[in-house]
């Protein structure tokens, strides 16, 4: 099979990396035609910071994929976290040449376009643009202009903003472990994307993304997404502090937080006794 008739997903989180194979069916619908994962060993809160161990982690939940599925990766989507992504808002204006012409795609893209040349802090790019209403003419709260006549199409953008140096490094390992960077996406748009119906985020809904090293954050309301963050803070950060608490080795942290811990407050007994080796 072609790859261009199916996608590949390559998550690459602080505990595991994942990468998925899918096909969209005649449904619409995705159908998942392999998967594969394995331990991440150089990652830390959402960031690469050992190169050499990560390709490694890639190659190895590639790999599982291709012999689940009997296919062959090529090229990947990759999601992106870490404590390094912002986000901010911002609007932007075109003035239309020929306001008999009607609004179509081409204007989008040259407003949307226009967005990326903001200037950012140095070391820092734009990940996405994602517009969130549009006004004609004065004419606000329009979701979807094409067709419609006018001479000034503005905007309110969503801006997702990364560091270029974690950028960097992600593409170097996808390229070193033998693959091609189809696209960066962030993974709380992805995680939304998959699990969000239309309804919810007409509603009004916060989708919260608890990984291992990091917290990923994506809040919709009227359809429109709102806001999107990454918190440095996840599974791994309180076995580390249980760890560090009671003076005892990761793997009993981790066992004492599965068995014995509770996110609620009001379900633990004063006189309960857990015993751990020591």
């Amino acid at each position: 099979m072609e790859q261009s008739n199916y996608s590949v997903g390559l998550d690459i989180g602080t505990t595991k990396i994942v990468a998925i194979i899918g096909k969209e069916n005649e449904y619409g619908k995705i159908e998942v035609l392999g998967i594969g994962r394995s331990k991440s060993l150089g990652v830390h809160r959402g960031v690469v910071n050992n190169i050499t161990q990560t390709i490694k982690s890639i190659q190895q939940a590639v790999e599982q994929a291709e012999a689940d599925s009997g296919l062959k990766i090529g090229s990947v989507v990759v999601g992106i976290a870490g404590q390094h992504i912002r986000s901010l808002q911002h609007s932007d204006y075109i003035t239309r040449a020929n306001s008999e012409e009607v609004i179509n795609e081409d204007d989008l893209d040259k407003l949307c376009n226009q967005v990326y040349k903001l200037v950012m802090l140095p070391g820092e790019e734009i990940i996405h643009v994602l517009p969130q209403e549009y006004k004609v003419d004065g004419q606000a709260e329009i979701k979807q202009p094409i067709g419609m006549y006018g001479g000034r199409l503005e905007a309110n953008f969503h801006v997702v903003v990364g560091q270029v140096s974690s950028i960097k490094n992600i593409g170097r390992c996808i390229k070193s472990a033998g693959l091609d960077l189809g696209n960066i996406t962030l993974e709380p748009l992805a995680s939304s994307d998959a699990v969000l119906s239309q309804e919810e985020k007409e509603a009004g809904v916060a989708l919260i993304d608890i990984g291992g090293g990091t917290t990923d954050l994506a809040i919709f309301k009227d359809g429109i997404i709102r806001h999107t963050a990454v918190i440095p803070f996840g599974g791994n950060v309180i076995t580390e502090d249980i760890k560090e608490g009671c003076s005892i080795i990761e793997k009993q942290a981790e066992l004492l937080k599965m068995k014995f811990g509770s996110a609620w407050p009001g379900e633990n007994k004063d006189n309960e006794i857990v015993s751990i080796p020591g």
